[in-house]
Protein backbone atom coordinates (compact mmCIF):
# COMPACT_ATOMS: atom_id res chain seq x y z
CA UNK A 1 0.00 0.00 0.00
CA UNK A 2 1.27 3.70 -1.03
CA UNK A 3 1.70 6.50 1.45
CA UNK A 4 -1.22 8.08 -0.65
CA UNK A 5 -3.41 5.00 -0.54
CA UNK A 6 -2.95 4.20 3.41
CA UNK A 7 -3.83 7.97 4.14
CA UNK A 8 -7.13 7.83 1.54
CA UNK A 9 -7.51 4.44 3.74
CA UNK A 10 -7.04 5.91 6.95
CA UNK A 11 -9.66 9.07 6.21
CA UNK A 12 -11.96 6.91 4.92
CA UNK A 13 -11.95 4.68 7.92
CA UNK A 14 -13.13 8.01 10.17
CA UNK A 15 -15.98 8.54 8.60
CA UNK A 16 -19.29 7.03 9.25
CA UNK A 17 -20.43 4.48 6.69
CA UNK A 18 -24.00 5.58 4.93
CA UNK A 19 -25.55 2.36 6.37
CA UNK A 20 -24.82 3.13 10.04
CA UNK A 21 -25.45 6.67 9.57
CA UNK A 22 -29.08 6.21 7.91
CA UNK A 23 -29.85 4.44 11.31
CA UNK A 24 -28.80 7.00 13.75
CA UNK A 25 -31.45 9.04 11.35
CA UNK A 26 -34.37 6.37 11.46
CA UNK A 27 -33.73 6.31 15.45
CA UNK A 28 -33.52 10.39 16.39
CA UNK A 29 -36.62 11.22 14.42
CA UNK A 30 -40.14 12.15 16.20
CA UNK A 31 -43.32 10.69 16.09
CA UNK A 32 -45.84 11.54 13.18
CA UNK A 33 -48.56 13.60 14.28
CA UNK A 34 -51.56 13.28 12.83
CA UNK A 35 -54.61 15.50 12.33
CA UNK A 36 -58.37 15.09 10.68
CA UNK A 37 -59.01 16.90 7.33
CA UNK A 38 -61.87 17.39 5.35
CA UNK A 39 -61.44 16.03 1.73
CA UNK A 40 -61.18 19.26 0.31
CA UNK A 41 -57.75 19.33 2.03
CA UNK A 42 -55.87 15.97 1.76
CA UNK A 43 -54.17 16.11 -1.92
CA UNK A 44 -50.93 14.61 -1.86
CA UNK A 45 -51.27 14.39 2.27
CA UNK A 46 -50.91 10.63 3.84
CA UNK A 47 -53.63 8.06 5.36
CA UNK A 48 -52.93 7.51 8.76
CA UNK A 49 -56.62 5.86 9.48
CA UNK A 50 -58.22 2.41 8.31
CA UNK A 51 -61.17 3.68 5.30
CA UNK A 52 -63.91 0.77 5.86
CA UNK A 53 -67.07 1.30 3.75
CA UNK A 54 -69.99 3.03 4.78
CA UNK A 55 -71.84 2.66 2.39
CA UNK A 56 -72.21 0.32 -0.85
CA UNK A 57 -71.11 2.01 -4.37
CA UNK A 58 -73.07 2.04 -5.88
CA UNK A 59 -76.29 2.24 -3.42
CA UNK A 60 -78.57 0.47 -5.62
CA UNK A 61 -78.81 -1.31 -9.47
CA UNK A 62 -77.86 1.46 -11.94
CA UNK A 63 -78.60 2.04 -15.42
CA UNK A 64 -74.64 1.57 -17.17
CA UNK A 65 -75.56 3.18 -20.49
CA UNK A 66 -78.30 5.76 -22.14
CA UNK A 67 -81.15 3.45 -23.42
CA UNK A 68 -84.52 1.62 -22.03
CA UNK A 69 -85.00 -0.92 -18.78
CA UNK A 70 -87.03 -4.05 -19.62
CA UNK A 71 -87.27 -7.48 -18.97
CA UNK A 72 -84.50 -9.42 -20.60
CA UNK A 73 -86.53 -12.43 -21.29
CA UNK A 74 -88.75 -10.22 -23.76
CA UNK A 75 -85.96 -9.91 -26.36
CA UNK A 76 -84.43 -13.69 -26.59
CA UNK A 77 -84.49 -14.31 -29.89
CA UNK A 78 -85.51 -10.72 -31.40
CA UNK A 79 -83.26 -8.79 -34.18
CA UNK A 80 -83.62 -5.98 -36.09
CA UNK A 81 -85.38 -8.08 -38.83
CA UNK A 82 -88.05 -9.31 -35.87
CA UNK A 83 -87.64 -6.35 -33.15
CA UNK A 84 -90.25 -6.76 -30.62
CA UNK A 85 -92.43 -4.59 -29.95
CA UNK A 86 -93.28 -2.57 -25.89
CA UNK A 87 -94.62 0.19 -24.57
CA UNK A 88 -92.85 3.46 -22.68
CA UNK A 89 -94.23 3.69 -19.56
CA UNK A 90 -92.07 6.21 -18.16
CA UNK A 91 -88.65 8.34 -18.89
CA UNK A 92 -86.05 8.85 -15.85
CA UNK A 93 -83.12 11.17 -16.08
CA UNK A 94 -79.50 10.75 -13.68
CA UNK A 95 -81.08 11.29 -10.48
CA UNK A 96 -84.38 10.73 -10.83
CA UNK A 97 -86.16 7.71 -9.44
CA UNK A 98 -89.18 5.69 -11.53
CA UNK A 99 -92.58 4.80 -9.37
CA UNK A 100 -93.28 2.38 -12.05
CA UNK A 101 -93.30 -1.41 -11.41
CA UNK A 102 -92.09 -2.47 -14.96
CA UNK A 103 -94.49 -5.19 -16.04
CA UNK A 104 -94.46 -7.45 -18.97
CA UNK A 105 -94.77 -5.93 -22.66
CA UNK A 106 -93.15 -2.43 -20.99
CA UNK A 107 -89.95 -0.62 -21.07
CA UNK A 108 -88.63 2.90 -19.61
CA UNK A 109 -86.58 5.13 -21.07
CA UNK A 110 -83.99 5.50 -18.39
CA UNK A 111 -79.92 7.77 -18.71
CA UNK A 112 -76.64 6.36 -17.74
CA UNK A 113 -76.77 6.52 -13.99
CA UNK A 114 -80.28 6.39 -12.83
CA UNK A 115 -81.69 3.46 -10.70
CA UNK A 116 -83.05 0.32 -12.17
CA UNK A 117 -86.93 0.54 -12.42
CA UNK A 118 -88.66 -2.23 -10.35
CA UNK A 119 -89.13 -5.03 -12.29
CA UNK A 120 -86.59 -4.43 -14.85
CA UNK A 121 -83.23 -6.71 -15.24
CA UNK A 122 -81.62 -5.29 -18.30
CA UNK A 123 -81.09 -2.00 -20.33
CA UNK A 124 -80.82 -2.17 -24.03
CA UNK A 125 -78.96 0.47 -25.66
CA UNK A 126 -80.61 3.58 -27.41
CA UNK A 127 -78.58 2.80 -30.74
CA UNK A 128 -80.37 -0.67 -31.10
CA UNK A 129 -83.73 0.61 -30.72
CA UNK A 130 -86.90 2.82 -32.42
CA UNK A 131 -88.78 5.09 -30.69
CA UNK A 132 -92.26 6.19 -31.48
CA UNK A 133 -93.58 8.29 -28.93
CA UNK A 134 -94.51 5.56 -26.57
CA UNK A 135 -93.80 2.65 -28.79
CA UNK A 136 -91.01 1.49 -28.48
CA UNK A 137 -89.27 -1.60 -31.08
CA UNK A 138 -85.96 -3.34 -29.80
CA UNK A 139 -83.57 -4.96 -32.61
CA UNK A 140 -81.31 -7.02 -30.54
CA UNK A 141 -81.23 -9.50 -27.80
CA UNK A 142 -80.00 -8.64 -24.43
CA UNK A 143 -79.03 -11.19 -21.37
CA UNK A 144 -80.12 -10.46 -17.44
CA UNK A 145 -77.50 -7.54 -16.47
CA UNK A 146 -76.82 -6.71 -19.37
CA UNK A 147 -75.92 -3.00 -19.40
CA UNK A 148 -76.59 -2.66 -15.53
CA UNK A 149 -74.19 -2.03 -12.88
CA UNK A 150 -75.00 -3.96 -9.78
CA UNK A 151 -75.28 -2.55 -6.22
CA UNK A 152 -71.97 -2.64 -4.38
CA UNK A 153 -70.10 -3.47 -7.94
CA UNK A 154 -67.47 -1.25 -6.38
CA UNK A 155 -67.19 -2.55 -3.17
CA UNK A 156 -69.65 -2.80 -0.01
CA UNK A 157 -70.64 -1.26 3.11
CA UNK A 158 -67.60 -2.59 5.21
CA UNK A 159 -65.20 -3.38 2.92
CA UNK A 160 -61.73 -2.16 3.62
CA UNK A 161 -61.02 0.73 0.89
CA UNK A 162 -58.02 2.13 2.13
CA UNK A 163 -54.55 1.07 4.90
CA UNK A 164 -53.03 3.55 6.72
CA UNK A 165 -49.85 5.06 5.18
CA UNK A 166 -51.43 5.52 1.63
CA UNK A 167 -50.46 8.96 -0.86
CA UNK A 168 -54.09 10.11 -1.11
CA UNK A 169 -53.86 11.04 -4.81
CA UNK A 170 -56.89 11.85 -6.70
CA UNK A 171 -58.09 7.89 -7.37
CA UNK A 172 -58.10 7.59 -3.65
CA UNK A 173 -59.79 11.02 -2.66
CA UNK A 174 -62.57 10.02 -5.09
CA UNK A 175 -62.74 6.28 -3.77
CA UNK A 176 -62.64 7.74 0.18
CA UNK A 177 -65.64 9.83 -0.56
CA UNK A 178 -67.61 7.07 -2.82
CA UNK A 179 -67.02 5.13 0.72
CA UNK A 180 -68.95 7.79 2.40
CA UNK A 181 -66.50 9.92 4.41
CA UNK A 182 -66.25 14.06 4.46
CA UNK A 183 -63.49 13.80 6.40
CA UNK A 184 -60.54 11.58 7.58
CA UNK A 185 -57.58 11.03 9.54
CA UNK A 186 -54.21 12.30 7.78
CA UNK A 187 -50.21 12.32 8.82
CA UNK A 188 -49.47 16.43 9.60
CA UNK A 189 -47.02 17.35 6.84
CA UNK A 190 -43.41 18.45 8.35
CA UNK A 191 -42.73 21.72 8.68
CA UNK A 192 -39.17 22.12 7.61
CA UNK A 193 -36.97 25.27 8.10
CA UNK A 194 -34.25 25.31 5.59
CA UNK A 195 -31.42 27.74 5.43
CA UNK A 196 -29.06 28.41 3.32
CA UNK A 197 -25.87 29.55 4.49
CA UNK A 198 -22.75 31.52 2.31
CA UNK A 199 -22.02 35.06 2.67
CA UNK A 200 -21.44 35.07 -1.19
CA UNK A 201 -24.80 34.03 -2.36
CA UNK A 202 -27.62 36.21 -3.76
CA UNK A 203 -30.62 35.86 -5.71
CA UNK A 204 -30.22 35.21 -9.65
CA UNK A 205 -29.79 38.30 -11.31
CA UNK A 206 -28.10 38.40 -15.22
CA UNK A 207 -25.32 40.82 -13.04
CA UNK A 208 -22.71 39.73 -10.54
CA UNK A 209 -20.40 42.05 -9.09
CA UNK A 210 -16.77 40.68 -7.03
CA UNK A 211 -17.36 36.81 -5.44
CA UNK A 212 -20.95 36.99 -5.85
CA UNK A 213 -22.77 33.06 -6.51
CA UNK A 214 -26.15 32.59 -7.22
CA UNK A 215 -28.22 30.67 -4.64
CA UNK A 216 -29.28 27.90 -6.84
CA UNK A 217 -29.66 26.13 -3.27
CA UNK A 218 -32.31 27.99 -2.36
CA UNK A 219 -35.26 26.51 -5.07
CA UNK A 220 -33.56 22.82 -5.22
CA UNK A 221 -33.59 22.70 -1.60
CA UNK A 222 -37.10 24.23 -2.09
CA UNK A 223 -38.40 22.13 -4.78
CA UNK A 224 -36.96 18.84 -2.97
CA UNK A 225 -38.42 19.61 0.49
CA UNK A 226 -41.62 19.70 -1.62
CA UNK A 227 -41.13 16.61 -3.39
CA UNK A 228 -40.96 14.97 -0.08
CA UNK A 229 -44.49 16.51 1.09
CA UNK A 230 -43.09 18.37 3.16
CA UNK A 231 -43.55 22.11 4.05
CA UNK A 232 -40.14 24.38 3.14
CA UNK A 233 -40.09 27.62 5.12
CA UNK A 234 -36.71 29.08 3.48
CA UNK A 235 -33.83 31.67 4.98
CA UNK A 236 -30.63 32.42 3.95
CA UNK A 237 -28.31 33.39 6.35
CA UNK A 238 -24.62 34.72 6.21
CA UNK A 239 -21.57 33.38 7.65
CA UNK A 240 -21.99 34.74 10.80
CA UNK A 241 -22.25 32.78 13.60
CA UNK A 242 -24.64 34.89 16.05
CA UNK A 243 -26.42 35.37 12.66
CA UNK A 244 -26.74 31.56 12.25
CA UNK A 245 -27.82 30.76 15.80
CA UNK A 246 -30.33 33.16 16.17
CA UNK A 247 -31.49 31.48 12.73
CA UNK A 248 -30.96 28.10 14.16
CA UNK A 249 -33.51 28.94 17.37
CA UNK A 250 -36.18 30.88 15.10
CA UNK A 251 -36.60 28.47 12.65
CA UNK A 252 -36.75 25.24 15.29
CA UNK A 253 -39.07 27.08 17.61
CA UNK A 254 -41.14 27.01 14.35
CA UNK A 255 -40.44 23.69 12.36
CA UNK A 256 -40.55 20.27 13.06
CA UNK A 257 -36.86 19.69 11.20
CA UNK A 258 -34.33 21.70 10.45
CA UNK A 259 -32.46 21.71 7.07
CA UNK A 260 -28.96 23.47 6.11
CA UNK A 261 -26.59 24.18 3.15
CA UNK A 262 -23.03 25.13 3.90
CA UNK A 263 -20.65 25.40 6.75
CA UNK A 264 -20.69 21.50 6.96
CA UNK A 265 -17.06 20.82 5.82
CA UNK A 266 -14.80 18.26 8.14
CA UNK A 267 -12.84 20.76 10.14
CA UNK A 268 -12.62 23.19 12.67
CA UNK A 269 -14.66 26.09 12.38
CA UNK A 270 -17.31 25.53 9.92
CA UNK A 271 -20.05 28.09 11.22
CA UNK A 272 -22.94 25.38 10.84
CA UNK A 273 -21.19 22.22 12.45
CA UNK A 274 -20.07 24.53 15.62
CA UNK A 275 -23.94 26.03 16.29
CA UNK A 276 -25.54 22.58 16.02
CA UNK A 277 -22.63 21.66 18.66
CA UNK A 278 -23.49 24.34 21.18
CA UNK A 279 -27.24 23.75 20.86
CA UNK A 280 -27.52 20.26 21.11
CA UNK A 281 -25.69 17.29 20.42
CA UNK A 282 -23.97 16.72 16.69
CA UNK A 283 -24.24 13.00 16.23
CA UNK A 284 -22.50 12.80 12.73
CA UNK A 285 -19.92 14.87 10.86
CA UNK A 286 -18.63 13.09 7.62
CA UNK A 287 -19.46 10.14 5.72
CA UNK A 288 -18.21 7.89 3.59
CA UNK A 289 -20.41 8.48 0.45
CA UNK A 290 -19.66 10.72 -2.83
CA UNK A 291 -20.53 12.92 -3.18
CA UNK A 292 -21.52 14.69 0.04
CA UNK A 293 -18.96 13.38 2.25
CA UNK A 294 -19.57 15.88 4.96
CA UNK A 295 -22.97 15.31 5.11
CA UNK A 296 -23.86 15.74 9.48
CA UNK A 297 -26.67 15.40 11.92
CA UNK A 298 -27.45 16.79 14.73
CA UNK A 299 -30.53 17.04 17.66
CA UNK A 300 -30.94 20.52 18.82
CA UNK A 301 -34.03 20.91 20.96
CA UNK A 302 -34.75 17.18 20.81
CA UNK A 303 -35.90 18.26 16.75
CA UNK A 304 -33.57 16.56 14.25
CA UNK A 305 -31.01 19.12 11.91
CA UNK A 306 -29.86 17.47 8.72
CA UNK A 307 -27.29 19.93 7.80
CA UNK A 308 -26.05 19.37 3.90
CA UNK A 309 -23.32 20.45 1.90
CA UNK A 310 -23.26 23.42 0.03
CA UNK A 311 -22.53 22.52 -3.18
CA UNK A 312 -25.47 21.65 -5.16
CA UNK A 313 -25.02 18.23 -6.60
CA UNK A 314 -23.66 17.18 -3.11
CA UNK A 315 -26.51 18.95 -1.35
CA UNK A 316 -29.00 16.76 -3.88
CA UNK A 317 -27.18 13.56 -3.25
CA UNK A 318 -27.19 14.20 0.34
CA UNK A 319 -31.17 14.81 0.08
CA UNK A 320 -31.77 11.46 -1.91
CA UNK A 321 -30.05 9.33 0.33
CA UNK A 322 -30.36 10.58 3.93
CA UNK A 323 -33.52 13.25 3.88
CA UNK A 324 -35.93 12.06 1.62
CA UNK A 325 -37.01 8.99 3.40
CA UNK A 326 -36.88 10.42 6.40
CA UNK A 327 -39.28 13.53 5.89
CA UNK A 328 -41.86 10.54 4.56
CA UNK A 329 -41.11 8.94 7.37
CA UNK A 330 -42.24 12.01 9.81
CA UNK A 331 -45.48 11.73 7.83
CA UNK A 332 -45.96 7.66 8.57
CA UNK A 333 -45.10 6.98 4.81
CA UNK A 334 -42.32 4.00 4.53
CA UNK A 335 -40.59 3.51 1.29
CA UNK A 336 -38.22 1.23 -0.11
CA UNK A 337 -35.93 2.64 -2.87
CA UNK A 338 -36.67 1.06 -6.09
CA UNK A 339 -33.37 0.41 -7.41
CA UNK A 340 -32.79 -1.90 -10.69
CA UNK A 341 -29.93 -3.35 -12.25
CA UNK A 342 -28.38 -2.66 -15.20
CA UNK A 343 -25.18 -3.34 -17.62
CA UNK A 344 -22.27 -0.79 -17.41
CA UNK A 345 -21.57 0.72 -20.86
CA UNK A 346 -17.67 0.76 -19.74
CA UNK A 347 -15.80 0.43 -16.62
CA UNK A 348 -16.74 2.14 -13.72
CA UNK A 349 -14.24 2.89 -10.77
CA UNK A 350 -14.61 2.83 -7.39
CA UNK A 351 -13.14 2.52 -3.76
CA UNK A 352 -13.22 0.53 -1.12
CA UNK A 353 -14.68 1.97 2.39
CA UNK A 354 -16.75 4.37 0.21
CA UNK A 355 -20.44 4.64 -1.20
CA UNK A 356 -20.58 6.22 -4.41
CA UNK A 357 -23.83 7.76 -6.16
CA UNK A 358 -22.66 8.30 -9.49
CA UNK A 359 -24.71 10.40 -12.04
CA UNK A 360 -25.42 8.57 -15.10
CA UNK A 361 -28.09 7.44 -17.60
CA UNK A 362 -29.91 4.67 -18.39
CA UNK A 363 -29.27 3.12 -22.39
CA UNK A 364 -31.69 0.18 -22.61
CA UNK A 365 -30.47 -2.37 -20.51
CA UNK A 366 -27.24 -0.41 -20.03
CA UNK A 367 -26.29 2.64 -18.09
CA UNK A 368 -23.44 5.28 -18.75
CA UNK A 369 -21.89 7.23 -16.16
CA UNK A 370 -21.52 10.99 -17.27
CA UNK A 371 -17.88 12.51 -17.48
CA UNK A 372 -18.57 15.14 -15.55
CA UNK A 373 -18.33 14.34 -11.68
CA UNK A 374 -17.91 18.20 -9.74
CA UNK A 375 -20.05 18.22 -6.51
CA UNK A 376 -21.04 21.79 -7.91
CA UNK A 377 -21.77 21.29 -11.39
CA UNK A 378 -25.56 21.09 -11.82
CA UNK A 379 -25.61 20.47 -15.15
CA UNK A 380 -24.57 17.02 -14.19
CA UNK A 381 -27.70 16.56 -12.46
CA UNK A 382 -29.95 18.03 -15.53
CA UNK A 383 -27.76 15.59 -17.80
CA UNK A 384 -28.34 12.37 -15.84
CA UNK A 385 -31.00 10.14 -15.35
CA UNK A 386 -30.46 8.08 -12.07
CA UNK A 387 -27.44 7.31 -9.80
CA UNK A 388 -25.36 3.85 -10.52
CA UNK A 389 -24.84 2.88 -6.72
CA UNK A 390 -21.22 1.47 -5.53
CA UNK A 391 -21.85 0.01 -2.15
CA UNK A 392 -19.17 0.45 0.52
CA UNK A 393 -18.08 -3.32 -0.64
CA UNK A 394 -17.15 -2.79 -4.03
CA UNK A 395 -13.80 -1.55 -6.28
CA UNK A 396 -16.17 -0.94 -9.11
CA UNK A 397 -17.09 -2.79 -11.84
CA UNK A 398 -15.74 -3.60 -15.68
CA UNK A 399 -17.71 -2.87 -18.47
CA UNK A 400 -20.37 -5.03 -19.42
CA UNK A 401 -20.57 -5.87 -15.55
CA UNK A 402 -24.40 -5.58 -13.75
CA UNK A 403 -24.40 -2.62 -11.73
CA UNK A 404 -26.99 -1.44 -9.09
CA UNK A 405 -29.34 1.42 -10.34
CA UNK A 406 -31.54 4.02 -8.77
CA UNK A 407 -33.58 5.99 -11.13
CA UNK A 408 -34.30 9.61 -10.60
CA UNK A 409 -38.41 8.96 -11.31
CA UNK A 410 -38.38 6.13 -8.25
CA UNK A 411 -37.79 8.77 -6.19
CA UNK A 412 -41.05 10.61 -6.27
CA UNK A 413 -44.01 9.70 -4.15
Amino acid sequence: MTWNQEKIYMFLYELMPVREAKKILKSNLNPAKTEIKNLEQINRRVLSQEVVSLIDAPPFDRSAMDGYALQAEETFGHSEENPVHLNIVDRIGAGEVSSVDLKEGEAIQIATGAPLPSGANAVVMEEYTQSHQVHLEVETAVIPGENVSPAGEDFKTGDLILSPGRVLNPPEIGIVASAGYGEVEVYKKPRVGVMVTGSELVMPKSQLEGAEIINSNHFTLKSLVESALAVPDMTHCVDDHELVRKEFLRLLKNNDCLLTTGGTAISKGDVVVDVADELGEVLIHGVTLRPGKPFAFAVVEDKPVFMLSGFPVAAMVQFDVFVRENLLRMQGLERELNFTTKIAARKIPSTLGRTDYIRARIEGEKVRPLKIKGSGIIRSMVDSDCYIVMEENLEGVDSGEKCKVLPYHSLQV
